[in-house]
């Protein structure tokens, strides 16, 4: 069968591998969409720290059931749990094996899933329902990270809040926290073209490079700043000016993953009593949570999918997401156009 496979620092390739194997509680699984994410870019790059060539990319999928299994039966759309956890360490002892000590990803540690077919465990995988897309579904892993980050913020309805970063994951929380009550969504962004479709979700949209987030923001609040921000960037600017535009108490959630250590205002986050934390992936009752939310923002999601590119061409997919001029917003592989 024919997957996009790494073979080596900025080198990927679409190539014949093995069928796969069957197991036991796993059944065979027919790839429809899979998404690329911001790891794969890193994966591409050869600056991953874990991923080594060769490996299949992918673990954002969109899959069809090929074979009755015991929970699924044949021509059940699927999307999976794709966090590997050791089940030992003290953090999957005490209820939070998705920050595992050893977390593994399908796609990153293991082959993923921009292939034909795989062979997926059961019990990581969940059904899609009927009011969800296959587009919409291939965007449900992202979206179980951006619930995980607006639990870890403790967002409540009507606070105001900020995106930093109208990428994927800062579209998809904008999107969210309108759905769940924001009073206000501000996101920044220097891409007018991302801005437009982020006002197109109710969003309020800042270009950095004309306006400054701080006080736009502030106008709004009486001077105050914002309830909650979400860093979604991974700039080294947003890192510094993040504990400017949060209020005194205010929550600061970085769901973005900085590559390098970067200066904070540790001074504000005395000062002001605010509140940091990370938030890396997300647990599996949230990742349930992800599908169940995805037919209700359905259409939203689905919207945020600018490009969906054949499995033969999948190589491009890279340079395409380099380019600022290709206009990417999510970035889709059809698994089946050969």
């Amino acid at each position: 069968m024919k997957a996009l496979v790494y073979t080596g620092p900025k080198v990927a390739e679409v190539l014949d591998v093995a069928e796969p194997i069957a197991k036991e509680g796993a059944v065979k699984v027919k790839m429809k969409y899979c998404g690329i994410c911001g790891s794969d870019m890193g994966i591409y790059l050869g600056t991953h720290p874990r991923a080594k060539a060769p490996l299949i990319f992918g673990h954002e999928f969109l899959g069809i059931i090929e074979e009755d299994g015991k929970k699924f039966k044949k021509g059940d759309r699927v999307v999976a749990y794709p966090l590997l956890s050791c089940g030992y360490c003290l953090p999957c002892r005490t209820g939070n094996a998705h920050v595992c000590n050893t977390l593994g990803l399908i796609g990153i540690d293991v082959d993923g899933g921009i292939c034909q077919y795989a062979y997926v465990d059961e019990d990581v995988m969940f059904k899609v329902p009927d009011g969800v897309s296959d587009k919409a579904a291939a965007v449900i892993e992202p979206l179980a990270v951006i619930v995980r980050s607006i639990h870890q913020a403790k967002f409540q309805a009507l606070d105001t809040c900020v995106v930093i970063g109208a990428g994927p994951i800062g579209m998809i929380t904008g999107m969210m926290l309108v759905h769940m009550g924001a009073s206000k969504v501000f996101i920044s962004d220097v891409d007018d073209k991302k801005l437009e479709k982020a006002k197109s979700f109710g969003m309020t949209p800042v270009n950095v490079k004309k306006e400054n987030l701080e006080q736009v923001v502030k106008a709004a609040t009486e001077g105050e700043g914002a309830d909650v921000l979400f860093e979604c960037s991974g700039a080294e600017i947003a890192a510094m000016q993040m504990t400017d535009i949060t209020r005194v108490g205010g929550n600061i959630c970085m769901t973005s993953v900085h590559k390098h250590p970067h200066s904070v205002n540790l001074r504000d986050l005395n000062f002001k009593e605010q509140t940091l934390v990370g938030s890396r992936v997300y647990t599996k009752e949230e990742f349930r949570q992800a599908v169940a939310y995805a037919e209700i923002i359905n259409d939203e999601l689905e919207s945020i999918v600018s490009h969906v590119v054949s499995l033969k061409d999948s190589p491009k997919v890279f340079d395409m997401i380099a380019d600022p001029t290709a206009g990417t917003c999510k970035v889709l592989v059809d698994c089946q156009d050969l």
